[in-house]
């Protein structure tokens, strides 16, 4: 028998704004996500954190604010994310993005996906804008994501999926593909450090840099 323990699959609210629809879903997701069986799971709503929207200065001996070292602590105990993200104005929310950049060992080397809501498209947007943004630290984003399209028909009054049914195939999708990565990522962090991959041009060199070299170099670090 196994005494391998679950990952904590950490499912952050990302809006904050009053009156925000966003804990519907989050709970309906971290309820499919329980049921799953393969995470402990984490429920992180942002509204609970008072973030300050300045980040820090690059003193790595720095104490970090009071609120950002309490998300931190959580955030650092999970091995996956889900993103319950909103679009607004085409992209994600403000208060999102601050507290991902509080933030970065918390995010490197986990997997990550996304529930997303809005009109026509789901929000399709603002995922793929955050999938760029935690290619960064660097994070891996899962293909199979959640994009609920018109989301005010899609749960009843009670909070609960009109069609739960029809939801639960893509949430465990999702989450197949997660407990897939999860474990892999946590071993891999265990056992081998990961390479750096930034690179740097010398600067002593008098050389035009044209712009395919540039992408050349980029792709030779990565290799």
């Amino acid at each position: 028998m196994s005494t391998t323990k679950k990952p904590t699959l950490g499912v952050i609210i990302g809006s904050i704004r009053p009156e925000r629809f966003g804990p519907t879903p989050a709970k309906w997701f971290a309820a499919e996500a329980e049921r799953h069986g393969a995470f402990e799971v984490d429920l992180v709503d942002l509204a609970d954190y008072q973030l300050p929207m300045e980040l820090a200065g690059n003193d790595p001996n720095a104490a970090l604010p009071a609120e950002v070292a309490r998300l931190g602590q959580r955030l650092a105990k999970a091995g996956a994310f889900v993103l319950v993200t909103p679009v607004y104005n085409r992209s994600y929310p403000a208060a999102l993005k601050t507290a991902i950049d509080w933030f970065y060992g918390e995010w490197a080397l986990r997997p990550v996906s996304f529930v997303s809501y809005g009109g026509i498209t789901g929000g399709l947007t603002s995922v793929e804008h955050l999938r760029g943004v935690f290619a960064e630290f660097p994070a891996v984003t899962i293909k199979n994501f959640i994009a609920l399209a018109n989301y005010w028909r899609v749960f009843d009054h009670d909070g609960w999926p009109v069609n739960t049914e029809g939801l639960r195939v893509p949430a465990a999708a999702l989450l197949d593909e997660l407990a897939w990565w999860a474990p892999m990522l946590r071993e891999a962090r265990r056992s081998r450090p990961y390479p750096r991959l930034d690179f740097a041009l010398a600067t002593n060199d008098s050389r035009a840099v044209s712009p395919t070299e540039l992408v050349s170099c980029a792709f030779s670090s990565l290799h």
